[in-house]
């Protein structure tokens, strides 16, 4: 009976048993089918979504064209911008030889100096290569002279510098500067009055998150400000002719004044003309610039053309937001001279309301407005409240008030007026990067600025070494290879003249041409009828008709 109850015992823990294994298959069953079933139910949603945005085939190109451009940029941040090798091929195809030379030259016939004597003004130019034979490893190499311009091309294609400066024009060829120097008869004799505009001086006001080498197209804004200003002031109040501007290839400009009176200032001279155009931005003790009062007529001019690029392009968010955010306003604000604190305290106020939604712009303009009510300068704000603040100016001193109305201007200069190296310009045997070079660190051409089109200069699209590589490649797989003497299309489908030079054939060409032709020429011709002049004037006095 005993083994019987167990048996019986036992089948009944194994039916149990069947019963649970039996459950929880049908448990995980349910939960298969739950998973299959929800996979369809996504499906459908997706679909559903899908349908509801209805993917266009523009949107599906234009997504197609964004990720391509994505592609584009992460190739072209991997690209290798600049090595020996690039710069090898661009100084032997790509480097206008023939228009710095005939420059440097002063050579109207435009060989430059070909045939010429050491005594020529190009045999006796200082010419510096920064070279590098191995990585790392810079040599510096001042007082080279070459007595014709195919000997200087030839140095370039041997030593294929990283850097090219050019200097003076010496008494004699700087090459024997050793064994003349100790006689005294070793000298500058002429050099190109030259500026240097440089971003990194900018950087306590740049709010754009650039400083040092860094810039982006907000501030890149500043250089176009700085060639204006300086532009009008060399023609117009030194009657300058003859002014080119460079992009120095990275985060500034420079400034070529050729005219003879220039290039034979002395160094005296020169620091009077950078004198004339430096404005102290003061110090972190005193804020202050101490412009005079009144101003004198070439600062006049710059604010002038300075503050309305001061309010499209430093005050709105899209530039430095000067007046676009409290934090900036309050600051701004906060620099007003004290006596001046009722008009903060005033705009403060009306500012921060709930009901302001005044731009950047408006608020300049109401700032202003307030302060020349504040000083007696208007008798009204539009809202009745002019005399109430008539009150404030009988109590002001005279230097106060002086100091009150030149505020707007010292701020549009404090953000927009040339920071000039002033330095460079001072001596005549200060050396400055050569125009055409390549910057060692961007790759990119040190190219001709179109000043008439300054405003539209960018940067960012000036050519680097690869590109032009690529663009030589894709010039001469179009054209069959070599295309000496052909002529070529123009960007709007012209024909152009005949290509002479491999920089012809790239995004080289508008720029160089540019240069030759509004640069170059210009000044050829003056120089021809100098000569003209010179030869007719010896003539008469000789009685040689």
């Amino acid at each position: 009976m005993a083994a019987s109850a167990d048996v019986q015992q036992a089948e009944r823990e194994e039916s149990s048993r069947k019963r649970e294994r039996q459950q929880q298959d049908e448990s995980s069953d349910q939960e298969a089918e739950f998973e299959l079933d929800d996979e369809p139910m996504q499906t459908d949603r997706a679909a559903s979504a899908a349908s509801a945005q209805q993917i266009t085939p523009e949107k599906a190109r234009a997504a197609e064209a964004a990720r391509a451009k994505e592609a584009a940029e992460v190739a072209k941040a991997n690209e290798t911008v600049f090595s020996p090798e690039l710069l090898r091929t661009y100084y032997a195809r790509l480097f206008p030889h023939e228009l710095l030379t005939s420059w440097m030259a002063y050579d109207p016939t435009g060989a430059g100096g070909t045939g010429s004597s050491s005594t020529s003004l190009f045999a006796r130019r200082e010419w510096s290569f920064t070279i590098e034979p191995s990585p790392g490893d810079e040599i510096y190499i001042r007082y080279q002279s070459f007595v014709q311009p195919s000997d200087l091309t030839a140095a370039i294609a041997k030593r294929n510098p990283h850097k090219i400066d050019i200097g003076a024009v010496f008494t004699h060829p700087p090459k024997d500067h050793n064994t003349l120097q100790s006689s005294g008869k070793f000298a500058t004799e002429q050099r190109e009055l030259v500026f240097d505009i440089d971003l990194t001086d900018y950087d306590g006001v740049r709010s754009c998150g650039c400083s040092g080498a860094k810039i982006c197209q907000r501030c890149w804004k500043m250089m176009s400000m700085a060639v204006k200003v300086m532009e009008r002031g060399l023609r117009e109040d030194f009657g300058f002719q003859h002014v080119a501007w460079f992009y120095s290839g990275r985060r500034g400009v420079h400034a070529w004044v050729c005219d003879e009176s220039a290039r034979t200032l002395s160094n005296e001279a020169r620091s009077a003309v950078a004198a004339y155009f430096e404005v102290s931005m003061g110090t972190d003790q005193n804020k202050g610039m101490n412009l005079s009062h009144p101003l004198h007529p070439m600062l006049g001019r710059a604010y002038d053309v300075l503050e309305p690029m001061f309010v499209d392009d430093i005050l709105p968010s899209t530039g430095h937001s000067l007046l676009a955010k409290r934090e900036q306003w309050e600051g701004l604000l906060a620099s007003l001279p004290p006596a001046a604190e009722p008009v903060a305290a005033a705009l403060a106020k009306k500012w921060s309301g709930n009901n302001d939604d005044s731009t950047p712009a408006e608020k300049w303009a109401e700032l202003k407005r307030y302060l020349n009510i504040f000083i007696g300068k208007s008798t009204t704000d539009g809202n009745g409240g002019g005399q109430k603040q008539m009150k404030h100016a009988k109590n002001l001193s005279t230097k106060d008030r002086i100091k009150i109305e030149q505020w707007p201007v010292e701020t549009v200069f404090r953000f927009t007026y040339p920071r000039l190296d002033i330095n460079v310009s001072k001596m005549q045997n200060h050396l400055l990067k050569s125009p055409f070079c390549i910057h060692p660190k961007t790759g990119r051409v040190c190219v001709p600025i179109e000043v008439s089109k300054v405003d539209q200069f960018d940067p960012f699209t000036v050519p680097t070494l690869p590109q032009l590589m690529r663009e030589l490649d894709e010039y001469e797989q179009q054209n069959g290879g070599s295309s000496d003497g052909e002529e070529a299309d123009g960007d709007d489908g012209s024909r152009k003249s005949k290509v002479e030079y491999d920089w012809q054939k790239t995004s080289l060409r508008g720029p160089f041409e540019h240069f030759q032709k509004q640069f170059l020429a210009p000044m050829w011709n003056e120089l021809r009828r100098d000569r003209r002049a010179e030869a007719e004037e010896k003539a008469a006095m000789s009685g040689d008709f």
